[in-house]
């Protein structure tokens, strides 16, 4: 078992108060009572406050964490009010993490939620090694990829994500992750001639791997050329946004709609000409469609997100292994296994 894995497992042994248990009676009854001990001695990194990140803290805090830190050294722009929902829309200019605490300690009075204004690039690595688990968006690649090595150095558990307009993304790396599965099985009822469902408690163990193993996928060999038709255009377009914002610094604008939608399909080009990929793969309409965060976009991706942290946490239930898409253009979500 992981070290973090082993944290999570000895912070089940606390106590849950009366109110506690008042408070997340449901949830406690969903999921039990070990799993909610586990989920109460979390402690969370949500890094990046935009749209998705405001759904990820939200339910997260709800759920009942320990702590959670929010951590972006950003300042809240117009854009950011109309899908970060902890952000009032009179803290235009303000930083976004400190902008979203109150709203976010209001959720939940029994979780401690922390504002840190500080830019991730200077974090270094005793710095996340305080938390179990470390979500980060609007990150850049370089970023993403350091601090999942990170992560994996010290079994914190890394899961990462974004949403581009109307499409959005999230991967997860839980390391070597074990969890408990509910199996139902038909059991014949001694003496007749009937059968009864019955669910049995299996530990099953699942490995993953860093993001960069994923992003870095030979797609000519034929395990992978195989695999492409299947392979959702959401990771390709994925790639491109990230390799736009490394370029740029920044996010497509909607004020400079028409350069960066040239720029965007001049990066898709290049990208799939690099894959060898064909260039039809990735059609060129999804250009207009990664303008700003769609909020239900960010509600989908973050309630996602922020369920595969408690499912990891908790150790219940198969996780998802390790991208989900989702694309309003396809109409749907996917679940993607990249790299393995």
């Amino acid at each position: 078992m992981n070290n973090s894995a082993m944290k999570v497992v000895d912070r089940a042994t606390d106590r849950i108060t009366e109110d506690e248990a008042e408070l997340y009676d449901r949830q406690i009854r969903l999921w039990g009572l070990d799993a909610q001990k586990r989920l109460r001695g979390s402690r969370i990194l949500v890094a990046g406050l935009c749209g998705m990140g405001a759904e990820v803290t939200k339910n997260l805090v709800l759920a009942g964490v320990k702590s959670v830190v929010l951590l972006d050294h950003r300042e809240v722009t117009q854009i950011d009010t109309f899908s970060n929902f902890l952000a009032p829309p009179n803290a235009v200019g303000q930083n976004i993490a400190v902008a979203s605490e109150e709203r976010a300690q209001a959720l939940n009075p029994m979780v401690d939620v922390v504002a840190d204004p500080t830019n991730i690039e200077d974090k270094t690595e005793d710095f996340f090694r305080s938390f179990d688990v470390v979500f980060l968006s609007r990150c850049k690649r370089e970023q993403l990829l350091r601090i999942n090595n990170i992560c994996r150095n010290n079994g914190i558990l890394f899961l990462a994500g974004d949403v581009f307009g109307q499409i959005g993304y999230m991967f997860s790396d839980l390391l070597d992750h074990s969890y408990a599965d509910e199996v139902k099985e038909k059991v014949e009822v001694p003496g007749q001639s009937q059968t009864v469902e019955e669910t049995r408690i299996v530990r099953r163990e699942e490995s993953f791997i860093p993001l960069s193993q994923a992003l870095d996928v030979d797609w000519t060999t034929p395990k992978y050329a195989s695999q492409l038709r299947r392979t959702s255009p959401a990771y390709f377009i994925m790639q491109v946004m990230m390799e736009f914002v490394m370029l740029h610094d920044r996010l497509p604008n909607p004020s400079r709609r028409d350069e960066d939608t040239v720029e965007i399909l001049t990066i898709k080009n290049a990208l799939m000409d690099k894959l060898n990929i064909p260039p039809e793969k990735v059609k060129n309409d999804f250009a207009e469609y990664v303008f700003g965060q769609l909020s239900p976009v960010c509600a989908i991706l973050g309630g996602v997100t922020a369920q595969e942290i408690i499912k990891a946490v908790s150790q219940k239930d198969a996780p998802l292994k390790n991208f989900f898409f989702f694309n309003t253009l396809e109409g749907a979500g996917i679940v993607e296994c990249i790299g393995h």
